[in-house]
């Protein structure tokens, strides 16, 4: 199925990586990756491809190669309707893994999807990336691409660690367990770099995103999320003849009796315990109705991952306790076509829906139930809240008070007036407020707006051509300090080297330095001119012999650059002390960084992020702090060059030795860390797979890796 090439239909980019996203047959449940989140942009993505202003939807996952889950995950590519595709990319090992562990293989996702970006007949109007780790690769792809980024956080960072810290988890539990830093990290770019920010609930912007230095409400936008009003609806009658009923039959003494239904994955968040606790105090719930809770699929809980083993034994545990067997069903298996099937039969016995959780972003079960008919009981905390008030089907329970989740239960099963205005309720309005129609054509209402305030300032031109005879299928590009300089004799071995490999090595020098102060370097040291010059930390690009400078590059970096703020904001700071005029530019502002006396980089950073100052921000040598634009850096300068010369990442050499090396060396190209005495702020490289770090210094280290990598045998 290939993509349509109109130019005047939209073409719209959904980023979702984590979890298992197919067409057909969604693993809700299965683990904590694969919830609310993967139905949402598979549904989102099929109605937003079914309007008429919208050629195509493509919406990018990971590709997944594990004999412990389904081939289909590994196919690159999956039809979904008929302008909607599945795009599988490769994202670290195919092993299927928990999203935790992804963020160290995010910057070669990029890297493998702004390829394939550029192997498609024409580049997205917009990038929407969903929850932090898209963010990640989505704030990297707008950086590079000059494409306006739309971001969907599903469930915060921020919010999930107060509640954690709550539940009595340490500050390094959390970071052990979550990857917390590196997805509020995450989150705080993607927050300033963003042009919209679509969020399913009020709640949502005033208490969770409230938490972050980039709170900026004024380019927030709630449009809620629909739900299959075909799949999900009524009871029809005919309920106790479908297969669910048989196994609901083997748990329960009187499987006729009105039915509590939970239906989440095993998640402590999730508070299903303590709903049952609740059922197991209150004799008279007992005896108006049986409690279902429907949490994932398990064959044995010993195969399952700690969490849900957990919650699972705690279940049995409980029921044991109350003496519950016969009252409550705790099914071990169901599929995802049944899901609709047990609403209808919770709804058809006058039975309620109950959402217990901790916090809830959104709910997209609440609606499912709703549209089934099924009155609702759900937490105070978070999207219910809006649910619930817009749609006046239901009461909002405080999580942590059991006897509050009982009392509302109770009230609505022990008043049958109550239940029927609730269940009418829920219908009318979940059809009015949340059917994915209604949402696709708000959103495309936002995302116009947002491409033609895009359109007005033209996105950057190719740059000067490769030459017309490309013999160049492989570069290599080196920082100069502490990097290509140091060891005389290395030097000269390197020099020979690149002097015979001309014909078919692009040599690229990409340096903190501004183009005056390289080319003294390079005489002095007799260093054959290179290819392509990147100075003035990315900012700058020339090309000899000339030294023409990239103006498009120029034009591209010069987006949300504000340096007049920024020296506002910086100057008064103690520690922090201007450096010389040579080594400050247009697009470079440069200060001498006293550890002793100057905030932390976090405290800086955060100060930045609460003024919406957007820029890249390096330390290197521990002393020499830079700002630059947020699109410019060594490496989003190298990428732009090398997607020019049509040079793989994965055929690029990339050396370095300091912190601001760092974003070079990241991704898809062959990094080198130099020995250096400084090559510590590169420590957290040591586990990336495409970095080496050599024993050699400076030139001897580079040759060490062209060795190691067998580079020109490539």
């Amino acid at each position: 199925m290939k993509m349509k090439a109109n130019q005047n239909s939209l073409y719209i980019l959904m980023i979702s990586i984590h979890g298992l996203i197919r067409g057909k047959q969604l693993e809700l449940g299965r683990d904590a990756d694969t919830g609310g989140q993967t139905k949402y942009v598979v549904e989102l993505t099929r109605a937003l491809a079914r309007r008429p202003e919208v050629g195509q939807v493509d919406l990018v996952t990971r590709l997944i190669t594990d004999d412990s889950v389904s081939p289909e995950y590994g196919k690159p590519l999956e039809a979904l309707d008929q302008n909607a595709r599945i795009i599988r990319i490769d994202a670290g090992p195919g092993l299927y893994i928990p999203k935790e562990d992804l963020w160290s293989h995010l910057d070669a996702y990029t890297d493998e999807l702004f390829g394939w970006l550029h192997r498609q007949p024409r580049l997205p109007d917009v990038l929407h990336s969903h929850y932090a780790d898209a963010g990640y690769v989505g704030v990297r792809l707008s950086h590079l691409t000059g494409l306006p980024l739309i971001h969907t956080g599903h469930s915060l960072g921020r919010d999930k660690f107060r509640r954690l810290l709550a539940l009595g988890l340490s500050v390094e539990d959390i970071q052990h367990r979550y990857k917390m830093s590196e997805r509020i990290s995450a989150e705080e770019d993607v927050l300033n770099s963003a042009s919209l920010v679509i969020t399913s609930t009020h709640n949502e912007i005033e208490d969770q995103y409230e938490l972050y230095d980039c709170y900026t409400p004024e380019k927030m936008s709630v449009i809620p999320p629909g739900t299959d009003l075909n799949q999900f609806h009524p009871p029809t009658g005919e309920e106790a003849s479908v297969g669910f009923f048989g196994v609901l039959s083997r748990y329960l003494r009187e499987p006729h009796k009105p039915m509590i239904l939970a239906l989440s994955r095993p998640d402590e968040r999730k508070n299903i315990v303590s709903l049952l606790e609740a059922y197991g105090q209150s004799k008279r719930l007992q005896q108006l109705a049986n409690l279902v809770i429907v949490a994932g699929n398990r064959d044995d809980i010993r195969e399952l991952n700690d969490g849900a083993q957990n919650v699972l034994t705690e279940l049995l545990l409980v029921i044991d306790c109350y003496d519950l067997n016969g009252l409550v069903a705790l099914p071990k298996h169901h599929s995802a076509s049944e899901v609709a099937e047990i609403y209808r039969l919770a709804a058809a016995s006058k039975g309620v829906f109950v959402n217990p959780a901790l916090t809830e972003p959104f709910g997209l079960t609440l609606l499912e139930a709703a549209a089934s008919g099924l009155p609702l009981v759900a937490t105070e905390v978070g999207g219910p809240v809006d649910i619930i008030g817009n749609c006046n089907n239901g009461l909002l329970i405080d999580p942590l008070d059991e006897a509050s989740i009982a009392s509302a239960l109770l009230s609505i099963l022990e008043d049958q007036e109550l239940w029927s205005k609730y269940s009418e309720h829920g219908l009318t309005n979940v059809a009015r407020f949340y059917s994915w129609e209604a949402h696709a054509k708000t959103y495309l209402e936002k995302l116009t707006a947002l491409i033609d305030q895009n359109r007005i300032a033209a996105r950057p031109a190719p740059l000067a051509k490769a030459p017309a005879v490309q013999t160049r299928t492989r570069a290599i590009f080196t920082a100069i300090d502490n990097t290509l300089l140091g060891d005389p004799e290395a030097l000269a071995m390197f020099v020979k080297v690149i002097r015979e490999q001309h014909r078919r090595v692009l040599f690229g020098i990409s340096t903190g330095r501004s183009l005056n102060s390289v080319l003294k370097i390079l005489k002095v040291h007799s260093i054959p001119m290179p290819d392509v010059l990147i100075t003035s930390l990315g900012t700058e690009i020339y090309y000899p012999p000339q030294f023409t400078t990239d103006i498009s590059w120029t034009h591209h970096i010069d987006h949300w650059w504000t340096p007049q703020v920024l020296k506002r904001i910086v100057d008064p700071l103690p520690g922090l002390t201007p450096q010389s005029k040579d080594q400050q530019s247009r697009f470079k502002v440069s200060y001498y960084y006293d550890e002793q006396l100057a905030p932390s980089m976090e405290d800086i950073l955060t100060m930045l992020r609460q003024h919406e100052v957007s820029v890249h921000t390096t330390l290197s040598f521990g002393q020499f702090l830079d700002f630059v634009p947020a699109r410019a850096s060594k490496g989003q300068a190298l990428r732009y060059v090398a997607n020019q010369w049509k040079i793989p990442l994965e055929r690029v050499l990339v050396n370095g030795g300091s912190g601001g090396d760092e974003d070079m060396l990241r991704g898809n190209t062959l990094g080198v860390v130099v020995a250096t005495r400084h090559r510590e702020e590169l420590a957290q490289l040591s586990e990336t797979q495409r970095v080496y770090f050599a024993e050699g210094s400076h030139a001897s280290g580079i040759l060490e890796a062209i060795d190691y990598y067998d580079f020109f045998n490539l």
